[in-house]
């Protein structure tokens, strides 16, 4: 095979035209409307080849075009304006020096499977990737210092088209990373730097790639490099591609080599944040390296380590948790393990929720959980299905103080609002409205745009959505071999006065991508009436072993192909960021059907809301807290089915009735001045509530303060001091294990205050009677053994109880130490509680660890409760 010497060539830029590099290579200019408006005026029809992506496409124009830019006064004004904001902003003052101004010295590693920050990075899959995108920009409008790491896939994830029979086909594109926004990191010498991760006898290296996403850095890991053979040159292929054993490989690069790469850069992360588990074999190589450079035993390390991560779950439903079998863990880290100073069964338990259970798998979510100080769903919704899911890993705790909290996800707002709304909230609300999108307050102006104007920009946008609808479909007909006489029916999809329903995401069965088709004949009437019709736009991806949602796409393609019908239903192949641009601008109503809860959150929603569009969904996701009664429809009532068929055809019903009996009429019922100024409101109240709440500033707010802050101040302390106080944490830790079996509730007395003296256990349950406002005072024996009383948190726990005795959706109160008994080991706690509520209530003691640095009183999963002999 012939020597290939390779070098990078790049476009000759005159210095009036050298920030135009600068510009394209940092990730800001795909935020800012000002600056692709600068790429389209060197050249539109390039910016559209190029995949808007404007480093090929500076190196695609001809150079006599570029020298003759040089001489364009105008245009030259209008880069010095861009390369003056970018200035600005990378070197102005951010929320976070103000909100955090003691922890300015430290950096957040946020690790993620995918990004999706572009189109022109086609590195991302879905859902996932857009919000890990997100994250990173509001991480950059905000100032918080965190840094991006992940993979860098040469063919991401794939391509799209269907064949004849509307059946999904996929296709991988090679990624040419030197003409996209983005630079290998280099050592001193100019030569790539690189990191070696070790894998079943042999090593594994990768190079890492750099970019600039404002004031944020993302970095990629690539092992598609010389120095590597074939099968591991594969490592970085392609995105959620092969087998169970790729997909170990690449999660060790991921999380192993992510943090090997950080530590090359220089960057010591005081705070690691995984985005979901395919990251969690980070946390075990900051406790191997913990344990081997700072001399500390395992669980000296996981303390140290522990401290600083934060965990956010996506996943709502068992069957979808990243796993692997235990054959594949004794493959990967047969040799890993004992570096940690653990034998295999410690080693593999770290992974299971029944750590003595040799079939079960290694959970990637519980080795998350395990090793994080914070763990968050993200959703309210989902924060409660994930207590529900993961809640045995905290024997005794009562399922609503199960550990694991929720910050609700958001939209980044500028990222996702067509550049009219932009302008509209500019003009209303004020220049500066994004820099305040937390703010409620601002939103209320919203009511001050006149009905008029905002209607005039929704339908410009429609009208954009269905000429960019149009040349799609008219490609892909092309694309099949259709007829140029049928590429006309291409022009006339459509109708920019028809009620449009937008249906855009993965088809996957819970999802329901076919819910609109269970009554065929209903929505045909619907599709068909010729005074007030709706069309549907469907687009979205399969995955590519997922034959049940491959089927659901060819279900609507069949369905769309009927004459009579055509024109109202069209799919839209390769749904990427691009075609959901136009869809969250251009529809009336996003639709959302998934079956509840298996939804963790999702965010097409909250894009299309804060452009104008109103939503209409399931009670599942972040839709159980976007939706207002006056702000858009929700389907159904929050009731949960056994028979899966039969709450399909219920709920299907339900959007049938909804659309016939509300939004249609709403939609169609207009002024004198042909304005459906009903609908209107109805938009203006969804933007008001939905714009506040639902956005990425306000999720990495909540980030930082519930987390980010807390693990930055733990992990500092546990570090300084050559980690003294973390020692003494695990030495505290070990002492209060080893003595718990010691504990137990000797005795209990309660005494009311309303007439009832004594109030004993021997009495039958129904017969204690206390009247609403009685206090109820109670006395406990506990015995401590060798336990310090400050060591322990003696509480009451109490409330409504059920037909077998069981609190639910109790409260806490503490108890107080009082004195010491005269029994060696025995002390007396009091407290009290007041009777609130009528009914069968019912009170229980309780015993739970106690120490300054528990993040929770539930971290050591120890509590004990007093129990009849």
């Amino acid at each position: 095979m012939a020597t290939v010497r390779s070098f990078t060539v790049v476009p000759a830029l005159q210095e009036p035209l050298a920030d135009l590099d600068i510009i394209a290579r940092n990730m800001f200019w795909s935020w800012n409307s000002e600056y692709i408006e600068l790429f389209k005026r060197i050249d539109s029809n390039l910016w559209a080849a190029s995949g808007h992506n404007p480093v090929k496409m500076l190196g695609s124009v001809p150079q006599e075009k570029l020298d003759a830019l040089t001489e364009n006064d105008g245009f030259i004004n209008q880069l010095k304006q861009a390369s003056d904001k970018l200035k600005s902003y990378m070197a102005g003052s951010s929320w976070y020096q103000k909100a955090c101004p003691e922890n300015q010295d430290a950096t957040i590693a946020y690790f993620c499977a995918e990004f999706g920050v572009h189109e022109c990075l086609p590195i991302y899959a879905g859902g996932l990737g857009i919000l890990a995108g997100d994250h990173l920009k509001s991480a950059s409008d905000l100032g918080i210092p965190l840094v991006g790491v992940g993979l860098l896939y040469q063919k991401g994830y794939f391509r799209q088209y269907l064949n004849i029979d509307g059946w999904q086909q996929e296709i991988y594109v090679e990624n040419d990373f030197y003409d996209m926004p983005m630079d290998l990191v280099r050592k001193e010498s100019g030569r790539p730097l690189t990191i070696s991760v070790d894998y079943p006898g042999r090593s594994v290296s990768a190079q890492i790639w750099s970019i600039d996403i404002g004031r944020v850095k993302l970095y990629l890991l690539d092992t598609n490099i010389a120095a590597n053979s074939p099968i591991d040159r594969m490592i970085t292929s392609s995105l959620y591609g092969g087998d169970r054993e790729l997909r170990i490989r690449q999660e060790i690069m991921l999380g192993i080599g992510g943090l090997k790469a950080l530590y090359a850069m220089g960057i010591n992360p005081t705070v690691c944040h995984m985005n979901e588990g395919h990251a969690a074999f980070m946390a075990l190589e900051k406790i191997r390296e913990l344990k081997n450079n700072s001399n500390m035993s395992f669980e000296e390390a996981v303390e140290a380590s522990k401290a600083g991560n934060v965990f956010t779950i996506h996943t709502p439903v068992k069957a979808g948790v990243d796993e692997f079998r235990v054959e594949l863990m004794d493959k990967y880290f047969g040799s890993y393990f004992p570096k940690l100073g653990i034998n295999r069964q410690q080693f593999l338990s770290l992974g299971r929720i029944l750590p003595d259970d040799e079939e079960e798998p290694f959970k990637m979510p519980v080795l998350a959980i395990k090793l994080s100080g914070y763990t968050n769903g993200v959703s309210e919704l989902h924060g409660h299905v994930s207590r529900g899911m993961w809640g045995s890993l905290w024997p005794g705790i009562p399922l609503n103080e199960v550990p694991i909290t929720s910050v609700t996800n958001g939209i980044h707002l500028e990222n996702w609002l067509a550049e009219e709304m932009e302008s509209l909230y500019s003009r209303y609300i004020g220049p500066g409205w994004a820099d305040e999108a937390m703010d409620e307050s601002i939103w209320k102006a919203v009511d001050q745009i006149p009905d008029e104007e905002i209607w005039q920009i929704h339908k410009r946008c429609k009208e954009q959505l269905i000429v960019f609808a149009r040349n799609r479909l008219k490609a892909q007909m092309q694309r099949r071999g259709t007829y140029h006489t049928e590429l006309n029916h291409a022009e006339e999809v459509l109708d920019p006065e028809a009620l449009t329903i937008g249906f855009a995401r993965r088809f996957a069965s819970y999802k329901r991508g076919q819910l609109l088709l269970k009554n065929p004949e209903r929505l045909f009437k619907l599709l068909t009436n010729t005074e007030r019709p709706i069309q549907i736009i469907f687009s979205g991806k399969s995955h590519p072993k997922d034959t049940e949602g491959k089927d659901i796409i060819r279900q609507i393609v069949h369905f769309a192909n009927q004459s009579e019908i055509r024109r109202r239903i069209i799919f839209l192949e390769n749904y990427d960021i691009d075609i959901a641009r136009f869809l969250v601008r251009g529809v009336d109503v996003w639709l959302n059907n998934p079956r509840r809860p298996m939804e963790a959150s999702g965010t097409s929603g909250m894009k299309a809301a804060v452009n104008g569009i109103l939503n209409m969904s399931t009670s599942d996701g972040w839709w159980c807290e976007g939706y207002t009664e006056d702000g858009g429809w929700i389907i159904g009532a929050k009731e949960d089915y056994e028979d899966l068929e039969y709450q399909d055809v219920v709920e299907s019903q339900a959007i049938y009735d909804m659309l016939e009996n509300e939004v249609i009429p709403l939609y169609y019922t207009r002024s004198a001045d042909n304005l459906p100024r009903a609908w209107i409101r109805r938009v203006k109240n969804s933007i008001k509530w939905i714009a506040p709440r639902f956005n990425t500033h306000r999720m990495l707010a909540d980030y930082t303060q519930k987390f980010y802050k807390p693990a930055m101040v733990k992990s500092k302390s546990f570090t300084d001091q050559d980690f003294s106080k973390a020692r003494e944490f695990t030495r505290w830790k070990n002492d209060i294990r080893n003595a718990w079996s010691q504990l137990s509730v000797r005795n209990v007395l309660m005494h009311s205050d309303n007439g009832t003296t004594d109030i004993q256990d021997e009495l039958n349950p129904r017969q204690r009677q206390l009247r609403v406002g009685a206090q109820l005072s109670i006395k406990a024996l506990i015995n401590l053994g060798r336990i310090n009383p400050n060591d322990v948190s003696v509480e009451l726990y109490y409330g409504p109880v059920d037909n077998w005795e069981n609190i639910q959706e109790g409260m806490a109160a503490p108890m107080n130490y009082e004195k010491t008994a005269e029994q060696a080991g025995e002390h007396w706690f009091t407290g009290s509680m007041e009777c609130r509520s009528t009914g069968q209530q019912g009170v229980a003691v309780r015993i739970l660890p106690k120490h300054t640095d528990l993040v929770n009183p539930y971290e050591m999963g120890l509590i004990l409760w007093e129990t009849s002999n």
